[in-house]
């Protein structure tokens, strides 16, 4: 105000007449009231560095966990078959029973085997009564020869009748022996103690040992095979976690495993991979892998599907918070801390994921230090107030 005091007092002071004196006046008033304005502006103040929380990078031993597709098979699968034809008389059980080795299972129509079996002894006892016949002539015709009543000849002949006798006594004998087997064949009985299947035929159906179908599947699941599948690059890290100069003697050393059922939940019983197969299936570029589980109650059956979960050790590996990356591209990144605490962001190359925490290939270093949080205001070269975590990244 007393800015424009003084400009108003010096105009009416000044004669119109001259010009110049006028215009140099304001243009000095002007000046010194801008200065006067300027001077009384708040001037701008860099704002602080933000304070976030850093930890150290220390390397560490660790345990991770990978799940594959599984197929659960019994021990021993078979399929029952019928080895004669006939009509099937008897179903002695029925579908998902258990069943001991040797237990009946089906009956099949036996009175035409019966018959075929009575028809076999009855030519093999005419068969021997052959032979006694061929046996009397040649022991009747011995003494003739040898009192020269008659020639050799004719007990040549005797004899080769009773050599033909007992030819005929052995063939009887086979073909009974056949008959017999096929008696036996119409009860079906259980080969391996398990679990029965599907009954595809009825009692009164004909069957045949050319049925496509099988009469039924028996399992024994009294231990399970559960087949799952490795890639490549998994197999290839999975066998290079234990000591071993071949396959057989990796195997001895490999860690239980686990099984996850349908539902999610876990076989309460651990499993061993006993056999690894021995080539990759060009199809899939993957090479599957056996684990032997007990299923003493029978919990588990043919059929079944679940997944194996595969533990890996990691050691003197690099452990990173999943909180402390950021995604970019299909990259993971972190931020680490520079010199004149400026942050440098950092591709890392991630081998594996256990709880919240990444594990780390490259990238980083142990002795590293890292930003915690406060990710997604961070930019390269940003400078930050450093506070330290309460807790590292990675322990031992």
């Amino acid at each position: 105000m007393k800015y424009q005091s003084a400009y108003h007092q010096t105009l009416n002071s000044v004669k119109p007449s001259n010009v110049v004196m006028k215009t140099s006046t304001l243009l000095l008033l002007a000046t010194i009231f801008l200065y006067g304005c300027s001077s009384n502006a708040p001037q701008a103040v860099a704002p602080a560095p933000p304070a976030l929380p850093v930890a150290t990078v220390i390397s560490g031993t660790k345990t991770t966990y990978q799940e594959y597709p599984a197929a659960i098979e019994g021990t021993v699968n078979v399929e029952v078959r019928p080895q004669v034809s006939g009509a099937l008389d008897k179903v002695f059980v029925d579908e998902g029973a258990f069943v001991k080795a040797g237990q009946p299972i089906f009956k099949i129509n036996e009175q035409p085997y019966r018959a075929a079996l009575n028809n076999a002894l009855a030519a093999q006892h005419a068969a021997e009564a052959a032979l006694i016949n061929a046996q009397l002539e040649v022991e009747r015709l011995s003494p003739l020869v040898q009192n020269k009543v008659i020639s050799e000849f004719q007990l040549k002949s005797a004899k080769a009748t009773a050599l033909a006798a007992k030819a005929n006594i052995e063939q009887a004998k086979a073909n009974v022996s056949t008959a017999s087997i096929n008696l036996g064949y119409t009860l079906i009985k259980a080969p391996v103690s398990g679990y029965i299947g599907r009954l595809q035929k009825k009692r009164g159906s004909l069957v045949s040992p050319t049925d496509i179908e099988a009469l039924t599947q028996l399992s024994d699941v009294h231990d399970v095979h559960v087949y799952f599948a490795l890639g490549e690059k998994d197999f290839i890290n999975f066998k290079e976690q234990y000591p071993g100069q071949n396959l057989n003697e990796k195997i001895k050393h490999l860690p239980a495993v686990k099984l996850l059922l349908a539902d999610n939940t876990e076989y309460s019983r651990d499993g061993k991979i006993d056999v690894i197969d021995g080539q990759f299936d060009k199809t899939t570029g993957a090479i599957t892998v056996r684990a032997k589980f007990p299923n003493p109650q029978g919990l588990l059956r043919s059929g079944n599907t679940g997944r194996i979960r595969l533990s890996l050790l990691h050691a003197n590996t690099l452990i990173v918070p999943q909180s402390a990356t950021i995604e970019v591209q299909d990259k993971i990144f972190v931020f680490a801390l520079a010199d004149s605490n400026k942050v440098q962001k950092q591709a890392i190359t991630v081998i594996g994921k256990t709880g919240n925490d990444y594990l780390v290939k490259d990238g980083i270093k142990a002795g590293d230090q890292i930003v915690l949080s406060g990710l997604d205001r961070l930019q390269e070269g940003a400078v930050i107030a450093p506070q330290k975590a309460a807790e590292k990244v990675a322990k031992n």
